[in-house]
């Protein structure tokens, strides 16, 4: 009987299962977020902050960096997504890899800084798969191999 009064003990003692985490704005002193975005070799720091759209990008204007239709329309998904086209301003720097992976980069970049900035868009962004870091990276070559998997070419003399 000793140890069913224990059990009991230890059943009203045990604390709850902990909650979801829970996300806060994070805003810094000039009322911006920031977030880093990551794909294949191109590393982008995002600034957003409430303003009429400006969108530029290492200096530049957006449509001046990124001149291909498909790279911008890569870059305003997750506004898109968010519903939120043309109410921040953009400030992005970013560095490394190709046009392609800076595009992919900043959409990272940017669906993680409108998650620090208004929190409750998480959902929405996780599920379109914005936030995951695309960790496809370019496979390396190895010894005795022309490339990556390509040998070299056989001759039987």
């Amino acid at each position: 009987m000793a140890s069913l009064q224990d059990l009991k003990d230890v059943a009203a003692t045990a604390t709850a299962a902990p909650e979801a985490p829970r996300y806060e704005k994070k805003v810094d002193k000039l009322g911006r977020a920031y977030a880093t975005g990551k794909r294949k070799d191109a590393v982008a720091r995002v600034w957003i902050k409430p303003g009429s759209g400006k969108m530029t990008v290492n200096g530049r204007a957006l449509d001046v960096y990124f001149a291909r239709p498909v790279l911008r329309m890569i870059l305003q998904q997750p506004l898109v997504i968010a519903n939120r086209v043309g109410q921040y301003d953009l400030m992005v720097s970013v560095a490394g890899g190709g046009l392609s992976g800076q595009a992919g980069a900043v959409r990272h970049g940017l669906a993680k800084a409108l998650t620090n900035f208004e929190p409750e868009l998480r959902p929405a962004l996780k599920k379109e798969g914005f936030l995951t870091r695309d960790s496809r990276v370019v496979e390396r070559k190895k010894y005795g191999r022309a490339k990556a998997r390509r040998s070299f070419q056989f001759s039987k003399r």
